[in-house]
């Protein structure tokens, strides 16, 4: 079968899913206590949580499924400009996937006109006074930071950059289903669309990293690192790369992508197994590369994770690099699609925990008003671990995403026939 049907009961049950998670993303506004009593000097006072846990959540989850929709096109993009033709043959699944980034910038102006209208405070630097030499609440280095971090940079720099990359994703789209419709060894539109692929690939390698520095390493203003932005993409990535086992292996239970065999699913694995390890090199960098330049300000960043969240730090580290590596390191485990469909599981929840490591203590930092404020807290629901309301919105968020992507896949033809590389992908075998 080459034209996908999203039938009625699959999206009665995505539509269950979705609703699970408004319901629950919902709670979190509601059940946070609106001030938390901190220690500040050796004296309690009363903040104001500024239901930072739906924000903070509404964030985690925006951000890591834009991320995944952003890596799917530049790796789409990545693949076709270097004639990778094994992929063509199920090029259509991340297109889809890419269609998704129109859905986040959507999403995106919620957070927007948050920063605006003081909605939220997932951003100390978005703190009145903070920039005020003569304001009692002035920060000295945020101060200094305030060239890059301040809200018309976070606004035009997202609806830019990111428009950019939808209105490239369509382009591209609308000339792989031409493609499909013209003349059997008509190169044009291929060509058109590397084209469109040569002009993406170093636009979204610079500015996806000015994003993530804004939408999530500015959380926690006060520290930076220089490997940030590869350890988060490394992250969308793989999250990507599971997604797609897992969306494949589903598919073709219901009899399509018969041509995507276990030669396909096994370079995936490596994919998978590749980018778990690039992930780990890169999140052990940036903690060994501050530790011994013995940068204390930069240092508190994984004190505070490790000492207060240790479940967070660790159990990062067991999903994500030591569940993967231990069983995908045997060759035949990449080409089992149960083996393969478990560690993806496993991968892909474990990076949504990665998006909650990173940005849950910082959000819990920001309502206390110092590390130490935060500390005394002890364990917060939905900030030292996810609760149960984190994890329906996670799953809602999830059923979201899957429900586009059905709906984008019926829109046209699972195998490009046209596509120049196809019978290349079709015919593909590793030994």
């Amino acid at each position: 079968m080459n034209q996908f049907t999203f039938t009625g009961r699959e999206k009665m049950v995505l539509m269950f899913f979705m609703a699970l998670g408004a319901i629950c993303l919902a709670a979190t506004y509601f059940v946070e206590p609106a001030t938390m009593v901190v220690m500040n000097h050796g004296h309690e006072e009363t903040v104001s949580t500024h239901h930072m846990r739906f924000w903070s959540n509404f964030l985690q989850n925006v951000v890591f499924f834009l991320g995944m929709a952003f890596t799917a096109m530049f790796g789409y993009c990545a693949f076709i400009t270097a004639y990778g033709g094994w992929f063509s043959g199920m090029k259509r699944l991340w297109e889809a996937y890419a269609l998704w980034m129109g859905v986040g910038l959507i999403m995106m102006l919620i957070l927007i006109a948050g920063v605006w209208m003081h909605w939220h405070h997932l951003y100390h630097w978005n703190a009145h006074g903070v920039t005020d030499i003569n304001d009692p609440h002035y920060d000295e280095i945020i101060a200094g930071k305030a060239p890059f971090l301040n809200k018309y940079w976070y606004t035009f720099a997202t609806l830019i950059c990111v428009g950019v990359y939808v209105f490239i994703t369509m382009r591209i789209r609308s000339l792989s289903v031409a493609e499909d419709n013209g003349v059997k060894g008509d190169y044009s539109y291929h060509n058109k669309m590397r084209g469109w692929m040569a002009a993406f690939l170093p636009w979204g390698a610079f500015t996806s990293a000015i994003l993530i520095w804004q939408w999530m390493m500015s959380v926690d203003a006060h520290w930076y690192s220089t490997m940030y932005a590869w350890n988060v993409t490394a992250s969308f990535f793989v999250g990507l790369l599971s997604m797609t086992v897992l969306m494949l292996i589903y598919l073709k239970s219901r009899g399509y992508f018969v041509y995507v065999t276990e030669n396909h699913m096994h370079d995936i694995g490596k994919y998978l197994f590749g980018f778990s390890v690039f992930w780990t090199y890169t999140w052990f960098s940036q903690y060994m590369l501050i530790w011994y330049s013995n940068n204390g300000e930069e240092t508190i960043y994984f004190l505070t994770r490790r000492d207060q969240y240790p479940i967070l730090f660790y159990g990062n580290l067991v999903l994500n690099f030591a569940l993967p590596f231990l069983i995908l390191i045997r060759n035949s485990s990449k080409r089992k699609f149960g083996t393969i469909g478990l560690v993806a599981a496993i991968t892909f929840f474990g990076h949504w925990f990665d998006m909650f490591y990173l940005i849950k203590p910082g959000a819990l930092i920001n309502i206390a008003g110092s590390n130490d404020a935060a500390t005394a807290l002890g364990s917060v629901t939905g900030y030292a671990l996810p609760g149960l309301l984190e994890l329906g919105t996670f799953l809602g968020f999830t059923a979201m995403f899957i429900y586009f992507t059905f709906s984008k896949l019926s829109e046209a033809a699972l195998a490009p026939t046209n596509d120049p590389y196809i019978g290349e992908s079709v015919t593909h075998h590793v030994i």
